[in-house]
């Protein structure tokens, strides 16, 4: 199983700031994975008492990161990844914070090549859409 562990330890956010818990499903095209901890009250991305309905584009992200890291297999990273736009998102809730159960968090692959990747994201709890939208991700924008 793709637990917490085995994502802290693929993708660069760390400690508290790892924000997904398992991967439930993943193929070429989609990855779906678990969130729990958007209750806690020491939640790395909470402001003023409560975590607001956008820290659901950085569960989003880390659902891309997670992909990229399963795409590469066999030790292969494709890259180090950046958030570039967000386009067409839609707030179906006002906060994560009191949201009740698991979050589930998918990123869907549109396009893309070894430089730009065009993800669909969505956040759910049960059959409740949360948050969806479109990420741009560049990969080694470094790269000269």
């Amino acid at each position: 199983m793709l637990d917490h562990a085995w994502i802290a330890a693929h993708i660069p956010h760390q400690g508290r700031m790892c924000l997904l818990d398992r991967v439930l499903s993943w193929d070429e095209q989609q990855v779906c994975c678990v969130a729990q901890g958007h209750q806690a009250a020491d939640h790395p991305l909470r402001a003023e008492g409560r975590l607001g309905i956008a820290a659901g584009i950085e569960y989003a992200a880390q659902a891309m990161a997670v992909h990229g890291v399963l795409l590469a297999g066999g030790g292969h990273p494709l890259g180090v990844g950046y958030l570039t736009s967000v386009r067409n998102v839609c707030l179906h809730a006002d906060r994560l914070d009191d949201v009740p159960g698991e979050l589930t968090v998918r990123a869907t692959r549109l396009s893309g090549d070894d430089a730009l990747i065009l993800y669909q994201f969505d956040l759910t709890a049960g059959d409740r859409c949360l948050i969806e939208g479109r990420a741009s991700v560049v990969l080694d924008a470094h790269r000269s």
